[in-house]
């Protein structure tokens, strides 16, 4: 008490001061001008101008970029109530998806929920991928090891794992691929915008992830912007055939979404790839710079869209399973993916989230929870490793049992049956877009003998529109 008296003591000559200059001073001298300033500019307008001026190099900024543009929550769900029934119990609502079924060895999950291509190295400490591979396995669905190579730690952790053949080229060869329950050729994600160069410096790179990387000392590491060697479609299309000619797992290919996203297709429509991954500008990443974040890219909503009806279009849908991710976090948000068209979702930061839960106080207030999780953090030996695997697991089963709860509400029994006919959107925009009904326009019903009057419930007479 003494002292917290002390400290308002000390304290008040200098509050009577500051108010005095805001409440008297005209602007050019008055503090409260920084105010007006961020709100001009933005509060992350100024601290990233703040960082640039002084690094004077491009910045990293983690975990993605602030800026949403998906409507996720203009889109709604339809429960069904007495014209038709709600599903009769919930637990039964079936949960399982396939991944590639026409592949020798589909990829079958518990849950469509996936965890998404975070490398170790590139992005995440060894750790933190173990922790990852384990809360994946005992939730009953894959993680991704993202643009690196296999290690050993997370292949005895994952039960089920995805590869990413990539354009660095450190996961590459039958040793390696011959090790995955799916290799995904990754030629492409949102939060770069698509495909840059992305350079990792020697002194950045330790001695495990060298000997994983199958680098000389001192030797650079970079994911190139194309695959080396690839200066054509052709190109691509003929690797694409030849993996999936050599591999009896699903392949897939991985691109980010752009308003070419029906050309990108149509070069995939070419190959006989097994699954689609399309990612979306509001993916998360550990080091892609705030100007190809924020401002390069299609949101994850208008790709997904725009994949599925051009598949369908062309009569592709059934050759090739949907994967879609890029800034989903919420069982509502996978229920609409699932709904729109896609088969499965990968997460990203909200499962590191997840994973990380209260051990995030290990590094508070010194450091950012991130320290903690990607591999240039100075706190990743703080990470209890089995304790971030049952959070994970937690976390997915949590979201499994609230979208088995909504499926019941809609009156399905299983995931893979949710369509477009399950959603409303209150945009009208948006309706005309995704293919789905305005909730501003009624609904109609013939009842016998006495003419159209707004929908509201079903008998086997009543025809609805």
């Amino acid at each position: 008490m003494l002292l917290s008296w002390m400290m308002m003591k000390m304290m008040d000559p200098a509050m009577d001061e500051i108010m005095a200059k805001m409440l008297t001073e005209d602007y050019p001298d008055n503090p409260f001008l920084l105010v007006t300033v961020a709100e001009k500019l933005s509060p992350r307008a100024v601290m990233e101008a703040a960082i640039r001026a002084e690094l004077g190099k491009e910045l990293t900024r983690p975990l993605g970029s602030p800026v949403v543009l998906s409507p996720w929550d203009k889109i709604l769900l339809n429960p069904k109530q007495l014209f038709q029934l709600p599903t009769e119990d919930y637990t039964k609502v079936t949960t399982k998806t396939v991944i590639g079924p026409n592949a020798k060895r589909p990829l079958t999950l518990e849950t469509p929920i996936m965890i998404t291509g975070m490398s170790y190295g590139g992005s995440l400490s060894l750790p933190m991928k173990v922790a990852l591979a384990k809360g994946a396995s005992m939730a009953g669905t894959a993680t991704n090891t993202g643009e690196s190579a296999v290690t050993d730690e997370e292949r005895q952790a994952a039960r089920l794992l995805v590869g990413q053949y990539h354009r660095g080229g450190m996961l590459s060869g039958q040793e390696q691929l011959g090790m995955l329950d799916a290799i995904e050729i990754q030629l492409g994600q949102g939060a770069w915008g698509g495909a840059v160069d992305e350079p990792m410096r020697s002194e950045q790179i330790g001695r495990h992830l060298q000997k994983a990387w199958k680098l000389e000392k001192g030797q650079d590491a970079t994911v190139y912007s194309r695959m080396p060697g690839k200066s054509t479609s052709q190109d691509y299309i003929q690797m694409i055939n030849k993996m999936k000619a050599q591999y009896d797992v699903p392949i897939g290919v991985k691109i980010a979404g752009t308003d070419y996203i029906e050309y990108e297709l149509a070069v995939i429509a070419q190959t006989q790839a097994d699954y689609i991954v399309v990612d979306g500008s509001e993916g998360g990443t550990a080091v892609a710079n705030p100007t190809l974040q924020d401002n390069v890219g299609l949101p994850t909503f208008h790709t997904l869209v725009r994949t599925v009806d051009w598949l369908t279009q062309q009569n592709l849908r059934d050759r090739f399973s949907v994967i879609v991710t890029g800034g989903m976090t919420t069982p509502g948000h996978f229920l609409k993916a699932l709904a729109l068209g896609a088969d499965a979702i990968y997460i990203g930061t909200i499962a590191l989230m997840a994973a990380m839960h209260t051990q995030v106080a290990k590094t508070l207030p010194q450091a950012p929870p991130s320290q903690m999780a990607l591999y240039t953090g100075k706190m990743t030996d703080k990470l209890d490793v089995d304790k971030a695997a049952r959070h994970l697991t937690n976390f997915l089963t949590s979201c499994m049992i609230e979208m088995q709860l909504a499926v019941q509400a809609v009156g399905k029994t299983a995931f893979k049956e949710l369509d477009r006919t399950d959603l409303v959107t209150v945009d009208k925009n948006l309706a005309e877009f995704a293919g789905i009904r305005y909730a501003g326009s009624q609904r109609e019903v013939q009842l016998p003998g006495i003419g159209q009057v707004n929908e509201q419930y079903q008998s086997p007479s009543l025809q609805l529109q």
